[in-house]
């Protein structure tokens, strides 16, 4: 693991710590005693009002995570060490340029922290956990690739602790369990398609090119003199084999999967433009190529995230 790689250890741990008190108090009153019989008006003894013990003021919140406190504290302490980042890289915070991206980098952080939390309760639910034995064989692990001096300038440089760095990893650790939990559930062989497919930029244009082809044309043919997709037009609007969940347009990839080999598509419009598809082959059950597989697969855990936060009970306090 190189020194740069130790920006993946940015994955933020906020530990929540909470503690108020209920005091109570009841006034008491003392009577006098009866003499003669005869019960005598009851003085009652001054006492000084309970006073009740102050509850601690609440420290101020970045965000609520489903009733999970970001400290704002915590929040700025990562926030600075982004700036100590940005200003080691050779950026100037002081300058637009730098202001901008320092803005952009506490949104950053805050989305980071919020996911982390995220994590946690989500790992804490399904009985997932990074034991200390774990942090303290990455650690070693880290230690002797880098050199202990090595590691102890890069903790000091970014103002952080020990205990801080074991806790970013334990983060680490168990973000990096989770997002294998979701990944190992992408299968490894799907159905695949060998898709063409024309784009142009009006329906208009669109219905001319699909009369022809209607009417006996190439398709390849059309896709190389017409297509505005210009990383398939010279292929002939090959698009490859592909399973699903791949193709940025999802309307096109839907009509793909829903075509025979041969069957040409009606026109199909997307925030692209407008397409026309043509199916040159299916193939019920293929072996996932290993890029496609790794992109699936991180689809997989960015969906689960969003999925994650749209469920979420979130409350942000900080503007950044």
């Amino acid at each position: 693991m190189k020194l740069s790689r130790m920006l993946v250890f940015l994955v933020i741990v906020v530990s929540i710590g909470s503690s108020c008190t209920f005091p109570t108090a009841e006034a008491t009153r003392e009577s006098g005693g009866v003499d003669s019989g005869q019960t005598p008006p009851v003085p009652v003894q001054d006492s000084p009002t309970p006073v009740p013990s102050p509850s601690p003021t609440p420290e101020p919140m970045a965000a609520l995570v489903n009733g999970q406190t970001i400290t704002l504290a915590e929040f700025e302490r990562q926030v600075e060490r982004y700036r100590a980042s940005m200003v080691a890289a050779g950026q100037d915070p002081s300058t637009p340029e730098g202001q901008k991206a320092l803005t952009e980098g506490r949104q950053w952080v805050l989305d980071l922290m919020i996911d982390q939390v995220l994590i946690e309760q989500a790992a804490a639910h399904q009985g997932v956990t990074v034991s200390p034995e774990e942090v303290d064989q990455t650690l070693s692990a880290l230690r002797d690739e880098i050199g202990n001096e090595t590691f102890n300038g890069w903790l000091e440089r970014e103002g952080m602790t020990l205990d801080e760095m074991r806790a970013k990893l334990r983060a680490d650790l168990l973000a990096t369990k989770m997002a294998n939990l979701i990944a190992e559930q992408v299968p490894t062989h799907a159905e695949h398609v060998h898709a063409r497919h024309i784009l142009v930029g009006t329906e208009e244009e669109a219905r001319r090119l699909l009369g022809q082809l209607q009417a006996g044309a190439e398709f390849a043919a059309l896709a190389r003199k017409y297509s505005q997709d210009s990383s398939t037009r010279d292929l002939g609007g090959d698009l490859g084999v592909f399973p699903r969940g791949v193709l940025t347009s999802k309307e096109v990839e839907a009509v793909a999967f829903a075509l025979q080999p041969g069957q040409v598509s009606d026109v199909i419009p997307s925030e692209l433009g407008y397409h026309i598809v043509q199916v040159v082959e299916r193939i019920p059950d293929q072996e996932i190529s290993p890029d496609t597989l790794r992109f699936l697969r991180d689809q997989a855990v960015r969906q689960w995230l969003e999925e994650l936060r749209a469920s979420a009970d979130i409350q942000v306090f900080v503007h950044p």
